[in-house]
């Protein structure tokens, strides 16, 4: 592993967009979820519940990574969306997200959908 890309070049690994579609906010998460990006995911998040936007859908069918400190982020976001009476749905995940999501057991406490659309049909 190329321990030089470590600091302000990982930031590029992760790209996050947030928009509102019907009584969702939808963020989408596209590339490495991990400790030096999760950041850039967690701002957005706790945004969108600071404006009372409490139905987040995570649209992950662009993440190829997440590690604990992504899972953390998500999970903590989780935890203020329903103390606000809200919930965070995970939608798209590719099977390498969603192997970390069923070992750490963490699928069982989010809502998963096979798709974006899915997720916003609901």
């Amino acid at each position: 592993m190329d321990r030089q890309t470590v600091g302000s070049t990982n930031r590029g690994r992760l790209q996050v967009e947030v928009r509102t579609e019907g009584r969702s906010e939808v963020v989408t998460a596209a590339g490495e979820l991990d400790h030096h990006t999760a950041e850039l995911l967690r701002v957005p998040l706790e945004e969108a519940i600071d404006r009372g936007r409490t139905r987040l859908v995570v649209d992950c069918a662009q993440l190829e990574f997440c590690d604990s400190t992504g899972l953390n982020v998500l999970l903590g976001a989780r935890l203020k969306a329903e103390a606000a009476d809200g919930a965070v749905h995970l939608a798209g995940m590719q099977p390498v997200v969603a192997r970390v999501f069923e070992i750490t057991g963490a699928d069982a406490v989010f809502t998963v959908h096979e798709s974006l659309e899915a997720a916003l049909a609901e």
